[in-house]
């Protein structure tokens, strides 16, 4: 199914429909509504009839420099020189190259900005871009180099170069890297492309790569706060918890929409749990220090890791929330500068503004890390009960299996998802609150929504492979408690998404293992939502 650029109705979900590949690595394809062809053709046939000549009024961009050069004309004459020397002066980015799927949705959401015709483009230069993006044309793009002020600039230089078709640009084509002309010649476009007024400023203008990043982050992030609710469950199952502290009469004390929600999925997940009961808990596990003579101590309340995660994972949820409604805002905005817009009189006028600018998207991005840290945070001090006997109330210790000594157990995987969780901590320093000026203070204030947007991003990843850890480990612990507890079954949501996981990773009761593997091996079926399919299968959905 083909996602439409209409520039009012793009989101996350598309975007990452057309960003990621599926199995069979083809990616989904994106095409110009006629609507907006129309708008976008009206508006640049009224700039070529009127604006393009050296009479007219001076227009940021359109006849002028950029920057301090402002207030200088650029004579038509030199108008095509003029966009390839923009386009040079900009590529000054350095570093590791972006993943492909940022630079695909990169180029999804440029030209999803093009489409509300604010900016000026030519249809032919839309047409290029999503035809690029159509048939696997991938521009080689640094990483780092863009401050997210008058957008996105260093990055989207190399987009301009290789849609213009620029030699020293690279761009990868089949799993090659080409020259751009040569990547553009193989795949059925022509070399180069002759970029007229105002096109190098369009494209470059906007801090449309740190929305890229934001929005595939925001994806993830929903996604993996499903899983954290999963992992919860397992674990409390794994340490035959308390669910009184999930009770809805206890959160509609404290009516955060959040929480509440955190609350029905544990007890959609685990409600009807035997395994979460006194009589369970009257069950000997293999490390617990209690004599079995004497009766049981009363749970009573658990600790704040499971009591409370639903005050933890609340807060993440209604982050996101916010985050949605701002990136919502951003894929579906013009963000370059000048903007065009139309009289009544069916004439047009160019207005400078300052939509390039990247803070919306750098706060909400610091919002997300600092959430998502959070989330991981209280997931590893889960999982790291899993492995001590005696806050575990008696699982083996390190969750081993096969003979002691010989074999460690999860001691050394709990100790590297702290080491994430520690990198969490520094990522999640606010990036927004940063500001250094440049180009010669023409820019005094910069919105560093690269930043915020790459390191959210790094935020979210770790998250994820600590959550999924820690599925592995609570699966890890009911199965080495299987046959003991077997008259008390988990619930029902915890039984699915047990049983996904040791379809796809057997537990292993021998304690001969390759732990990297397991933990690769638990975070792409994590990603491959087969685990969250079974679960919302078996309870009829999670919120």
């Amino acid at each position: 199914m083909t996602v439409t650029i209409d520039g009012r109705r793009m989101t996350s979900a598309k975007v990452v429909r057309v960003a990621r590949s599926e199995k069979a690595g083809r990616f989904e394809k994106a095409g110009i509504e006629a609507k907006a062809r129309a708008a976008v053709a009206t508006a640049r046939d009224y700039i070529d009839a009127n604006w393009l000549n050296d009479q007219a009024p001076l227009m940021y961009a359109f006849n002028t420099g950029v920057g301090l050069f402002k207030e200088v004309r650029i004579p038509i004459a030199n108008m095509a020189h003029y966009q390839d020397q923009t386009i040079r002066a900009h590529a000054t980015g350095i570093g590791e190259p972006f993943a492909r799927e940022i630079v695909r949705a990169t180029m999804l959401l440029r030209a999803n900005a093009f489409a509300s015709a604010y900016s000026g483009a030519t249809l032919p230069l839309m047409d290029r871009l999503v035809g690029f993006l159509n048939a696997g044309l991938h521009p080689v793009i640094p990483s780092k180099g863009s401050v997210g002020a008058s957008g996105d600039l260093a990055p989207l230089a190399y987009l301009a170069g290789a849609i213009r078709g620029f030699e020293d640009v690279q761009v990868e084509y089949k799993g090659k890297v080409y020259p751009a002309p040569e990547a553009a010649r193989r795949a059925g476009f022509e070399p180069e492309y002759k970029m007229g007024a105002k096109e190098a400023s369009a494209i470059v203008n906007g801090s449309t790569v740190s929305l890229a990043i934001a929005a595939l982050a925001q994806e993830d992030a929903r996604r993996i706060l499903k899983h954290a609710d999963i992992a919860l469950a397992l674990t409390l199952e794994a340490l035959r918890g308390e669910l009184a502290a999930f009770d809805p009469r206890v959160h509609a004390a404290r009516p955060h929409r959040g929480q509440a929600r955190t609350a029905r999925n544990l007890l959609r997940i685990a409600g009807d749990s035997k395994r979460c009961s006194e009589g369970a808990r009257a069950i000997l596990y293999p490390d617990e220090a209690r004599d079995p003579s004497k009766p049981v101590p009363p749970r009573v309340q658990d600790v704040y890791s499971l009591r409370c995660a639903p005050q933890v994972h609340g807060p993440v949820f209604e982050a996101l929330a916010y985050t949605d409604g701002i990136l919502g805002v951003e894929m579906n905005s013009a963000t370059d500068n000048p903007l065009m817009f139309a009289n009544d009189d069916a004439s047009y006028v160019s207005i400078s503004g300052g939509h390039f600018h990247g803070a919306y998207v750098a706060q909400a991005m610091d919002l997300l890390a600092i959430a998502m840290t959070d989330l991981g945070a209280i997931s590893e001090r889960r999982l790291a009960r899993l492995i001590d006997p005696v806050m575990s109330y008696g699982l083996p210790r390190n969750l081993l299996a096969g003979e002691r000594g010989l074999n460690t157990g999860f001691a050394t995987v709990q100790c590297s998802m702290s080491a994430l969780v520690m990198e969490n901590r520094g990522l999640a320093t606010p990036g927004s609150v940063d500001s250094i000026p440049g180009k010669s203070n023409a820019e005094d204030h910069v919105s560093n929504s690269t930043w915020c947007a790459r390191k959210a991003r790094t935020v979210v990843e770790n998250v994820e492979q600590i959550v999924a850890v820690e599925m592995l480990m609570a699966a890890q612990a009911l199965s080495l408690v299987a046959d003991r507890s077997k008259d008390y079954p988990i619930g029902k949501g915890s039984q699915a998404a047990l049983e996904a996981i040791r379809a796809e990773i057997a537990p292993a009761l021998d304690g001969d293992r390759w732990y990297h593997h397991e933990m690769q091996s638990i975070l792409e079926l994590a990603r491959s939502g087969r685990i969250l399919a079974a679960v919302e299968t078996a309870v009829g959905g999670l919120e």
